[in-house]
């Protein structure tokens, strides 16, 4: 049996001394452990971690003991092999970015549906059902029916919404994600812009993966999920994709079967996306990775600063 639990959670919650946890969280981890990302903001927490069952259950209880984290919510899967190199706890001006200023977020928890009513839900077909991930996750999978609105980041999604609302009726609105933390902030942002009857799938779809059975389901193909396991399929069994460690891209056996495919370098999906002195710097890190597996060590495992200072991008959107 797996023996590494990966447990994935946010919480949308009022935090407005975010940043005086950042060090307790990381010293927590670190000596149980624990591996992953933990983003804190003033809007609550997100992350993804992994580590022994009783690592994993040191720190989620360190998570619980926030200010109003008390009903943290998680979903947990397993693995053999820890996905993650390093933990990370970062300090973020959101915990998953939509750029458009406060939304209130921690209010939309009650706009949601479960996992075993979403099929009802979708299958109306005055519902308009979107999903909320970028271009290349839905690429791999999505609900039948979805639309899909072909975002390259999450920032983009109030600009899409706004031109689609200009141009389609809209009476009701059902949104996913991988893991409800995007839809949640999605549906906060439409009833900020007036979109009263909108819900969203409760968990994502990883819930409605692990819960709804494969017969009854509605999904189609695999999830894009935020580690080293690139995708899973129901009951979050490990999917069929690889990844680009260039672009972080999923890929299959065909692209890796392409002339534009370097390991770590390039896939037929980046070719043209990088210049040589970046795709150099790529090479080297592969050689590097390369050389620490066959000594038998892990590559960019270095410890994080605690000080270390707000971060720009997140690397775990979900």
């Amino acid at each position: 049996m797996a023996e590494i639990v990966v447990a994935a959670f946010y919480k949308f919650t009022p935090l407005p001394d975010f940043a005086e946890h950042q060090a307790g969280l990381l010293a927590c981890a670190q000596a149980n452990g624990v591996r992953g990302t933990i983003l804190l903001a003033s809007e609550g927490v997100n992350g993804t971690i992994a580590g022994s069952r009783e690592g994993i259950d040191a720190v989620l209880g360190a998570l619980k003991a926030l200010p109003g984290c008390d009903g943290l919510d998680w979903k947990e899967s397993y693995t053999d092999e820890n996905p993650f190199l390093r933990m990370k706890v970062r300090l973020k001006k959101e915990i998953v970015t939509l750029g458009v200023g406060d939304v209130a977020a921690h209010k939309s928890s009650e706009r949601y549906v479960e996992p075993h009513d979403w099929n009802r839900v979708i299958s109306d077909p005055d519902t308009i059902v979107i999903d909320t991930r970028n271009d290349y996750e839905v690429g791999i999978g999505s609900f039948e029916g979805a639309i899909d609105p072909k975002t390259t980041s999450f920032r983009d999604f109030p600009a899409w919404f706004r031109k689609f609302r200009e141009e389609h009726p809209i009476k009701k609105v059902a949104m996913y994600c991988t893991g409800g933390i995007r839809c949640e902030k999605s549906v906060a942002f439409l009833r900020s812009e007036g979109v009263e009857d909108v819900v969203h799938l409760k968990g994502g779809i990883l819930k409605y993966l692990e819960t709804v059975p494969k017969e009854e389901s509605l999904w189609r193909g695999e999830c894009f999920v935020f580690d080293q396991r690139v995708s899973v399929g129901h009951d979050l069994a490990p999917g069929s994709y690889d990844q680009c460690y260039a672009c972080r891209r999923p890929i299959t056996e065909e692209d890796k079967a392409s002339p534009h495919y370097v390991a770590g370098v390039s896939c037929p999906y980046c070719i043209d996306e990088y210049s040589e002195e970046r795709r150099r710097d790529f090479a080297e890190r592969q050689k590097q990775i390369e050389l620490a597996k066959a000594r038998g060590e892990q590559h960019i495992g270095i410890r994080q600063n605690p000080s270390s200072v707000l971060s720009r991008e997140s690397g775990n959107p979900e």
